[in-house]
Parts: structure tokens; sequence; C-alpha cells
């Protein structure tokens, strides 16, 4: 009972441990965007506010298909890391960062085409369109360093490791904000300093994230060629078939968090910036539960590779893991529950101070107090078949979400006018949830 306990305590302490530096993180980005915003705000007209939030959806647009980068690497990262296996440690990085860089030249090559694709779909006057591709085009230099970064991430992550990545992500941010303002605020580049300065912010990243690597982990690349690594067939197909199993996935989720956006535009521009508002919610609330996913990622792939590396079988150890991960995930999903009905009115008027939005929005509260529990094993999940490399699983969960979040819109909005588009939402969350909780089993019996 004492070992049991005492188990209980050092995989609470784990999960803590690289939970928490995660959260710290994440909670920086939508500050990021704020001040940006706020800057561009004070500096510019509508036409520059407009253009740079176009500019924005189309590098997340892109960024987005790229995500395989950090969670396909996280995942077999701790697996070769629970083995003891300093090569394959090392061959992971250097395979990503090759990916990252193709990645990012391949951007390079369609950038012009993707530009103006979107553009051609996404209706806004021309002077908004011109900033948005003077704000793109500037801001696509940074694409070697945004991608190599995710792969750094994944790759730290998959080390145990949440703090360099979370030191990293806080000196981008920092740097990001501080060098836009200088630079859109004291010099003739004005609203468009603000690209330069998130250029800068990324090369700055990747700098630091290079010198931790070098200092913190120069151990694993003793006599080893990096480049050479890069090149090395072997474990390459089967980071290729995870990466094309999470790219596919990340293409749903584009479906359904589009989607909610476009269908909402449907119904007004009233009800565009209720769906807007309620989305930006939501995803404050993913900044923390994705701490205790990246901990999934790292503990359930890390207890796979040392279960390897001792030839033993059995899931007692990793069902303790997913078991004690339920019970802070779904902490974190109560506590926003409690935070969103009794502080909804005041994160409304903090979003927006028109009355006629504010009155709409108390209609979705419902919703709001709701998503919390609902959502947070869909993260909790995704994190934990991370860990275990499960990428036909990632994929097939995500793929039944995206149907189910059609099917329930195609269903409803008939006679449920805008709600279906919140009825389609949770219905992807639900099947997300269901499936990734059936399969499991029959995961957990392969390892």
């Amino acid at each position: 009972m004492v070992l049991i306990q005492n188990s209980k305590f050092n995989i609470n302490f784990q999960i803590l441990r690289l939970a928490i530096p995660s959260i710290l993180a994440n909670i920086t980005i939508p500050l990021v965007g704020l001040i940006d915003t706020a800057i561009v705000g004070h500096i510019a007209n509508a036409t520059a506010i407009g253009g740079i939030a176009i500019g924005t959806m189309l590098f997340d647009l892109l960024y987005w298909n790229f995500g395989f980068l950090r969670v396909g690497t996280s995942g077999m990262t701790a697996q070769a890391f629970g083995r003891g296996d300093k090569v394959e440690c090392a061959r992971l990085f250097s395979q990503s960062i090759g990916i990252a860089l193709i990645g990012a030249a391949l951007i390079w090559l369609i950038q012009w085409l993707f530009v103006n694709l979107v553009l051609m779909l996404v209706p806004c006057s021309p002077e908004v369109a011109n900033f948005a591709r003077e704000y793109f085009f500037i801001r696509v230099w940074a694409a070697p360093a945004t991608l190599s970064l995710m792969a750094f991430k994944g790759w730290f992550i998959g080390m145990q490791d949440t703090i360099s990545p979370m030191i990293t992500d806080i000196v981008v941010n920092v740097v990001n904000m501080v060098v836009s303002y200088a630079l859109a605020i004291y010099t003739p580049l004005g609203a468009l300093g603000v690209a330069y300065g998130t250029v800068i912010a990324q090369f700055a990243g990747l700098t630091l994230a290079t010198i931790i690597l070098l200092y913190k982990y120069r151990s694993i690349w003793q006599g080893l060629s990096p480049l050479r690594l890069a090149f090395d067939r072997r474990g390459m197909r089967r980071l290729l078939s995870l990466n094309g199993n999470i790219f596919i996935r990340s293409l749903c989720f584009m479906v359904v968090y589009v989607g909610f956006t476009s269908l909402a535009s449907r119904y007004g521009d009233v009800e565009l910036a209720v769906s807007t508002i309620m989305m930006k919610l939501f995803m404050l609330f993913s900044y923390f539960v994705d701490g205790f996913a990246y901990a999934g990622e790292a503990l359930v792939g890390k207890e796979i590779g040392v279960r390897e590396s001792t030839s033993r079988r059995g899931g007692s150890d990793i069902d303790r893991v997913v078991r004690l991960l339920f019970v802070w995930s779904l902490g974190v999903g109560v506590l926003f529950t409690l935070i969103f009905a009794l502080c909804s009115t005041g994160f409304y008027r903090a979003m927006t101070s028109d009355a006629i939005v504010l009155n709409r929005l108390t209609d979705y509260t419902g919703w709001l107090i709701a998503m919390p529990i609902v959502s947070t094993l869909a993260f909790m999940w995704d994190g934990v078949y991370t860990g275990a490399t499960a990428g036909k699983h990632i994929r097939n969960g995500m793929i039944y979400a995206a149907l189910a979040f059609v099917i329930g819109y195609l269903v409803t909005y008939q006679f449920m006018d805008v709600i279906s588009i919140y009825i389609a939402y949770f219905a992807h969350l639900a099947a997300r949830v269901l499936y990734l909780t059936l399969a499991w089993k029959t995961v957990l019996r392969k390892l």
C-alpha cells in the first residue's frame, strides 16, 4: 500500500513538473495577440487592423497543418528516452528539423499562390487584402524558425523537459512584444513593424533553443553527425507515417474550427461576433488543459520506452499514469466550469462593450459552462495517444469528430437556427471522447 501511494505521489509530481511550465508558456500566447492588436489599433486605421487580422489567419491556416512537427516528435522521442536510446533521440531531432526546413522551403515556394488563393475566398476590401499581402510576405521569412521551433518543442517535451520550451516561448513572446512595439512606434515601418517584430522574435527563439540544445544535451551528440542522422532511413518511415496521420488530423481540426466561424457568419454580424468571442473563451481554457496533455505525451511515451527496454508487458503503470492524468484534467475542467459559471459576464465585458453582442452572449452561457467538462477529456486523450504514438487512432478519432460536426449541423440547422452550430461543436467533442475512450483498451493491449 505504501509503495502504491509513493508511486502515485511520484507520478503526480511528474505530471505537475511537466504541466505547470507548459501552462505558464501557453498563457503568454493570447497576451501577445492582444498587445499586437493594441499596437496596431493605436497607430493605424481599420485597414491595417483588418489586414493584420487576415494575415494572421493565413499563417494560422499554414502552421496548423505543420502541428505534426511538435506532436509526432514528442511521442516518439519520449519512447526513445524511456528506452535510454540516445542515438534514436538524436536521430528523431535531426529528422524533425530536416522535415521542418523542407516544409519552410515549400511554404516559400507556394507563398504567392497560397496568399492570392485564400484572399480570393475571403471577403475583404482591396485595401485590406493589399495590407494582408504586405504583412504576409514579410512574416513568411520566419517560416524556417517557426517550424523548427515546433520540432524543438516536441523534442524537449519528449525528453521530459518542459522548462526549456517554456523559457523559449516566453523569450519569443517578450521579444515579439518589445521589438514590434519599437518598430511600429519609432520607425517609418508603422503597423508593418509588427510583422518584422515577429520575424526577429522567431529567430531569437530559434537561437535560444539551439543554445539550450548544445549546452543541456551536448552529451547526446558526442560522436554523431546531425546531418547524417537527418538522412538516416532508420525510423524515418515510422516518423513520416505518424506525421502523416497527424497531418490528416490537423485538416479535420480545420474543418471544425474554420467551419464553426464560417457557419456563424451566415447568421449575421452579431452572431459572428458572438461565436468569435465564444471560441476565444474556449481556447483560453485549452491553454491550461494542454499543459496536462503535454505531460501525458511525455509520461506515457517514457513508460512505453521503459517497458520496451525491459521486455515487460502489461498496462498497470501506464494505466496509473492515465488515471491520474484523468483526475488532474477533470479537475481543471471543473475549475473552469465554476469560473465560467460565476464570472461569465466579466469575461464577456472584457471581450466587448457592444450592448447588443453582450446581451446575445448571455444566451450562450450554458454552452460556455458545459464546454470545459466535455472537452477536457478530448485534450487529455490527445496527449495520451500522442505519447503512445497511436497515429491511426489519433487520425480516426478526429475524422469521426469532423463527421459528427458536419452531421450535427446538417441534422439540426433547419429547426435549431444558430444553435445548431453549438450542437455540432459539442457533437465533435463527444465523438472524439467516445472513440478515444473505447479504443484505449485496444491500444493498451498492443503496448
